[in-house]
């Protein structure tokens, strides 16, 4: 299994809550539709700090992760979220 964490940045102006609650329920959709998909959930950074959303996911396989990158279904998603992140920070590991 492969874990894979974005930590994301808001633009100015964007409010944490409002872009969660967008984009959750779009990560949610695509599981079952992107193979290997197995969980994701969009959260609000409750600590503080420089960056403010958080997207958990969680997949089969580190190539399920990769076919993830250029599937249809997350390059839409993606679309929307370059439109409320000015910046990120990406962590994966695999789980033994």
């Amino acid at each position: 299994m492969l874990k894979h964490i974005i930590f994301w940045k808001l633009k100015e102006g964007e409010d944490a809550n409002k872009c969660a609650d967008i984009l959750n329920p779009m990560f949610n959709r695509i599981i079952g539709e992107v193979k290997g998909l197995v969980w994701a959930e969009v959260g609000v950074n409750v600590n503080g700090g420089d960056y403010d959303l958080i997207l958990y996911t969680e997949f089969e396989t580190a190539e399920d992760e990769k076919n993830y990158q250029t599937h249809p279904k997350h390059l839409e998603i993606k679309e929307i979220v370059h439109k409320m992140v000015c910046d990120r920070i990406c962590c994966d590991y695999l789980l033994y």
